[in-house]
């Protein structure tokens, strides 16, 4: 059977004991829950397999102390469980990865966040109105520079993002001058500075500025300098692997705009696609205690962690957003730091207090259903 036969034979069979793995009942896990605090974080993991996500896996980080749970399934065909120690994609997250490193060279006087994108990059920037000698670094990271998001290109959509799309071309391998080939075809949403847009192209661009300021690929930047010094031995940033490492889980998506419809099994995937606005793997031990340690201090020094925290209005009305980074504020008042992020089969969150005392990192395995938000809501303001 050739590789387009296989793949639509078991898209099928696991659409069918995907559907099939959803009506069972979903199992809580972590043996730190018998100690009570995280009752209503719990129920709404449980909540949310009910609300039809394969599966979920959550860390919390609070003070000395580490809670972990799951719910539903890893893989439907197995019944496999998810895994508190998971490895998955976590999409945008990488934005907080890669917008740390550019602080960390701002520290060192290798850039400015007021230099602007044709500095470093000359000519990237160019036509149908895009303008790299008036968009600053700074509007890079914050999305104010008003540069088209290369995914909502309708080419690129049609290629990577429909269910034959997809499975055709889930292995390709794209560079980055491809990417920002198909954003440039585009028309800028705004004169920069102008508004808040989110777009992907900004972080394809703020990657590219890392590895003409070091010489090195971005991605060996962020393991020299954060995942190797936080000991983050669940994270990476992957070049063209297209599987992911164990432990994990298999992920699932309908390729489709609407929830309904047959589910695909999406694991495998070359993230180079997503480059540094969202290619990273890691796990919810390791979001924790990444964003614990870049809110107290340990990545930046005070006036570039200062300079993350400055935010700007954000298309969300509960949320502001920063140098890569996201102030949310909850229903009770409290404020969390952090980013959420979204791939194919995989939907994922972290947040910290400002203090980093007080952490949590929540994945689903199905990108369709279920809340982020409401697992958040229910460990910061369900039990206070």
């Amino acid at each position: 059977m050739n590789r387009r036969a296989r793949t639509a034979a078991l898209t099928a069979a696991t659409a069918v004991a995907l559907a099939a793995a959803l009506t069972a009942p979903a199992v809580a896990a972590g043996p730190a829950a018998a100690h009570g605090g995280h009752d209503a974080t719990g129920r709404a993991v449980r909540a949310a397999v009910a609300d039809g996500v394969p599966g979920v896996t959550v860390t919390v980080r609070r003070g000395h102390g580490t809670w972990a749970a799951t719910a539903g399934v890893g893989n439907p065909k197995t019944g496999k469980p998810r895994s508190a120690r998971d490895h998955y994609r976590i999409a945008s997250i990488t934005k907080t990865f890669v917008a740390t490193v550019v602080l960390q060279l701002e520290a060192e006087g290798r850039l400015s966040l007021d230099d602007t994108v044709e500095t470093w990059l000359p000519g990237a920037v160019r036509g149908n109105g895009n303008d790299g000698g008036r968009i600053t670094i700074r509007q890079l990271l914050n999305h104010t520079s008003g540069i088209f998001d290369y995914l909502e290109d309708p080419g690129f959509q049609q290629t990577y993002m429909t269910p034959d799309g997809f499975m055709k071309h889930r292995f390709d391998e794209a560079a980055p001058e491809d990417l920002l080939a198909i954003a440039m075809k585009n028309r800028p949403y705004f004169e920069p500075g102008a508004s808040f847009a989110y777009s992907n192209t900004n972080y394809l661009l703020a990657a590219r500025v890392i590895e003409k300021a070091t010489g090195n690929d971005y991605g060996a930047e962020i393991d020299r300098r954060i995942i190797a010094p936080l000991h983050l031995t669940s994270t990476s940033v992957p070049t063209t692997r297209v599987t992911l490492p164990r432990p994990s889980s298999r992920g699932y998506s309908q390729l489709a705009r609407e929830t309904t419809g047959p589910t695909y099994d999406v694991t495998e995937l070359n993230p180079r696609l997503a480059y540094g606005s969202g290619q990273m793997v890691s796990s919810s031990a390791d979001l924790t205690r990444f964003y614990s340690a870049l809110l107290r201090g340990r990545l930046l020094p005070p006036e570039q962690l200062k300079e993350m925290k400055t935010t700007v209005e954000s298309s969300r009305d509960t949320s502001r957003y920063g140098l890569g980074l996201v102030d949310r504020k909850l229903s009770c008042g409290v404020h969390v730091w952090g980013h959420d992020g979204g791939i194919y089969g995989s939907n994922s969150d972290a947040v910290t207090t400002a203090n980093g005392r007080h952490s949590l990192a929540v994945n689903f395995n199905g990108d369709w259903s279920g809340s982020t938000d409401a697992i958040i809501e229910a460990e910061f303001c369900g039990e206070r």
